[in-house]
């Protein structure tokens, strides 16, 4: 049993500092299937998930929700804090706890105390290794807890910075697109004289936006559990808004920017599919169907009135129909499982953009 706890110490202490390497340090996917922390998301975020679905749709909801991601951060730390202490704590007993301590208090309540202050670099000083072997691991300990604690000083100022780059885009989508955003909205607020131009150069930075959200959502997955300021936003309604937007632009809009539709949509279907994958949400059919035919013909006729012209006729729906075809399950199983609303393809009732209203 000794030699058996001292073995499930050190096994315990190896997985959690590789997790920690993969999840901190690590800046590409790890594809490996059986995770700590991705066993640790699934299960906590289904847990309060779950609960948010018995409360009733609004603010308070999306408040809850939104809760989750800094929160659960926090908590997967302090879960790798509790398992390394733990798994010193196992090794200081299987060696049989030699510690300068009264006779009467020796257990493995005496090794996590030790532990824990050694881990955390307190040094009170009233338990003490007694052999060569117990001090080399207490020093080794103390080393690994300065290590990660310095590790979690870094690690939480990029991850905020990620998030606020990511929300700095979705932010300037509010006047382009509307609030929520859809993609007849923002093809129509470029109606103007030059606004194709501008649209063209607006696609480009979506799709830099796009890349730089694969990059940092799969160097750190827990990013995709923070929700935007707004409950109208979220990085998936505004990646769901720029793949319509160009899927829309390929079919064929005049004097558009095809080119550059095309780019961007290969860049953030890219992404869409990534980070599903991340997220262990397979495709999946939507529930409803986006875009009727009803409602591709008001598209058009939205279009039409700002002087856009949207190509018709079978070949362009269907063009259409597949192109939506390789986004839409990614973007439907996502939905469902994060409780993010997906956008509507054109604005259903007419509302004020957020940068129009007050408090």
């Amino acid at each position: 049993m000794v030699i058996l706890t001292a073995i499930l110490g050190a096994a315990l202490i190896c997985i959690i500092l590789w997790e920690a390497f993969e999840t901190i340090v690590l800046p590409r996917r790890v594809t490996r299937k059986i995770r700590l922390t991705r066993l640790f998301y699934r299960n906590t975020w289904l847990a309060w998930s779950a609960v948010a679905r018995l409360m009733p749709a609004g603010k308070g909801r999306e408040a809850y929700r939104s809760v989750f991601g800094p929160l659960s951060l926090l908590l997967l730390l302090l879960v790798w804090a509790v398992g390394l202490v733990g798994g010193f704590a196992c090794l200081h007993w299987g060696l049989g706890s030699l510690l300068n301590a009264p006779e009467a208090t020796i257990g493995f309540g005496t090794d996590m105390y030790l532990s824990g202050t050694t881990f955390f670099t307190l040094g009170l000083g009233d338990i003490t290794p007694r052999s060569p072997l117990a001090r080399v691991l207490t020093v080794g300990e103390a080393g690994v807890g300065f290590g990660f604690l310095a590790l979690v000083i870094g690690y939480l100022p990029v991850i905020y910075q990620a998030f606020s780059r990511r929300e700095v885009s979705i932010t300037l989508l509010d006047a382009r697109a509307g609030s929520p955003p859809t993609a007849a909205e923002l093809i129509r607020r470029h109606s103007h004289d030059h606004g194709m131009e501008a649209l063209q150069l607006l696609l480009h930075e979506w799709e830099r936006w796009a890349a730089e959200l694969l990059e940092s959502h799969l160097s750190y997955p827990a990013l995709a559990y923070f929700h935007s300021q707004h409950d109208n936003q979220s990085w998936l309604a505004a990646l769901t808004t720029i793949l319509d937007t160009s899927a829309l632009l390929m079919v064929g809009v005049e004097g558009a920017c095809q080119r550059q539709a095309e780019l961007t949509f290969a860049m953030a279907r890219h992404a869409v599919v990534d980070l599903a994958q991340i997220l262990s949400s397979p495709p999946r059919q939507p529930e409803r169907d986006r875009l009727s035919i009803a409602e591709l013909e008001q598209v058009r006729t939205t279009l039409a009135a700002a002087g856009l012209r949207l190509r018709e006729g079978s070949t362009a729906d269907q063009k259409l129909a597949e192109l939506r075809q390789m986004y839409e399950p990614y973007v439907a199983a996502m939905s469902r499982y994060l409780g993010l609303t997906v956008p509507s393809w054109m604005v259903e009732t007419q509302s004020k953009d957020n940068w129009q209203t007050t408090a």
